[in-house]
């Protein structure tokens, strides 16, 4: 057994160390801001500088850059989000809400890995028997795949040295403690300490490695905010748990784009990949009706369509703006726009927008299809069949071009959508066959188009 280190508790505020947990710093009087550590040795930095020797360095251009290889998962909408596969000595942390499919979704990809490669899959949360369990519910053979059950990270880096893997899946990270530390699993600093060691291990190794992280009750992933920067991929698990659909989003990526999204739907065999998952965020109606109109959004390299619906309605003196899937305060600014430039106004009305299907859209290409779906509920007219739109506002009311139009503008000619509504800037140089593009320079142009239509 390792012998056990002496701990410090350093301040995150001025860098005051004491030698236990105190709730006041006695350095700068800071509140709940002491955070355990390993105590150095007496002159250790010292002793080590002294007997270092100087590396050789490199002049960039003479670097050898060349791409990285890739294993795919077997998960073509995983793969999608982790830029192709996944890279050896990679280390990628993953998150999502209690439930969401974090374990399912890794125990098909282990699944499928193990025909070709070692895997290990390390689980804190649950027995052996769960995992096996979990197992044949999704009808994985599971001949291949290792599975440790242990909590200790000095165990744990034992076994990865002994079984030699070239894929690691560690659920979950928050679990994990290391034997130097005296603080529970779960703290700032074991969280810390566990990631830091295992990275260098995937790095050291060239084991790709998957860690599954907790998220707090905002939604962010638990644990100290260097926890992200150690790691190469950072992805986020999104969607209600009461919905079939998953969405799985980059947020960091070392090794490909970030801002893609892999769509999969939840089944009784798992998690499937959605081929097509323009058709999740589009509602059937049989005829349109007022308040809906589609727009072309673009998540990463993916252009998908997302069907906006809004509902305005006489609201009385203190009227109500709510958004679900937009910003709430970009909504306000619009309605103001929309007003002032449009002559269009909701001072008296209560307007809700919503993204159907559970999608976030966080760009601003969705202002021009916010205000048209507004006014259409507004006036009780229905946009025609077949229509979108995409733009940004500007508080001048006028209408800004969208990044990569002429994608957007083929992917709806080619689910069907016969009109549309862009920016100046978007409109195609040739025409799109089967597609009627009117470009608009300002929103009062958008408004009387829409009326002519």
């Amino acid at each position: 057994m390792a012998t056990k280190e002496k701990s410090v508790y350093t301040c995150s505020e001025c860098g005051g160390s004491s030698a236990k947990w105190l709730g006041k710093c006695p350095s700068c009087g800071a509140w709940n801001t002491l955070i355990e550590g390993i105590a150095e040795t007496p002159g250790g930095k010292n002793r080590y500088q002294a007997l270092a020797k100087s590396q050789p360095v490199a002049t960039l251009s003479d670097i050898e850059a060349t791409d990285f290889d890739r294993t795919p998962t077997g998960q073509e909408e995983l793969d999608r989000v982790l830029g192709g596969g996944i890279v050896a000595g990679g280390v990628v942390l993953i998150g999502g809400d209690p439930g969401i499919g974090k374990s399912t979704l890794l125990l098909q990809a282990v699944d499928d890995l193990s025909r070709h490669l070692k895997v290990l899959y390390v689980t804190g949360e649950e027995s052996g028997a769960q995992i096996a369990m979990r197992s044949r519910r999704l009808g994985l053979a599971g001949t291949q795949v290792r599975v440790l059950t242990e909590i200790s990270l000095e165990k744990i880096l034992a076994t990865l040295d002994a079984e030699q893997p070239a894929f690691c899946v560690i659920d979950s990270i928050q679990t994990l403690y290391s034997e130097h530390l005296s603080s529970a699993p779960g703290s700032v600093a074991q969280v810390r300490e566990c990631a830091a060691h295992l990275t260098r291990k995937a790095k050291a190794s060239g084991c790709a490695m998957v860690l599954v992280g907790h998220v707090t009750k905002e939604g962010a992933l638990a644990g100290p905010r260097v926890l992200e920067h150690i790691v190469d991929t950072v992805l986020y698990f999104e969607g209600d748990t009461h919905s079939s659909f998953r969405l799985v989003r980059a947020i960091k990526n070392r090794f490909g784009a970030v801002n893609e999204i892999g769509v999969f739907a939840m089944t009784e065999k798992g998690l499937k990949g959605v081929a097509n998952p323009s058709a999740i965020f589009l509602s059937t109606h049989g005829e349109p009706v007022p308040g809906s109109c589609v727009l072309v959004t673009l998540e990463g390299t993916r252009p998908m369509l997302v069907e906006l619906q809004a509902l305005v309605d006489a609201g009385g003196p203190n009227p109500r703006r709510l958004s679900v899937g937009l910003e709430r305060d970009r909504l306000a600014m619009l309605l103001a726009v929309l007003h002032r430039h449009a002559g269009v106004a909701t001072m008296d009305q209560d307007v809700f927008i919503n993204a159907v299907g559970g999608v976030r859209i966080s760009e601003p290409a969705a202002d021009l299809a916010v205000l048209l779906a507004i006014q259409s509920s507004l006036r009780g007219k229905a946009l025609p069949r077949g229509f979108i739109a995409f733009g940004e506002v500007g508080l001048a009311g006028e209408v800004r071009p969208a990044p990569r139009g002429q994608e957007r503008l083929k992917e709806a000619a080619k689910l069907g959508f016969t009109v549309a509504v862009v920016p100046k800037a978007n409109a195609p140089k040739k025409p799109i066959e089967g597609l009627t593009v009117h470009a608009v320079e300002r929103i009062e142009d958008a408004m009387s188009c829409v009326r002519g239509l």
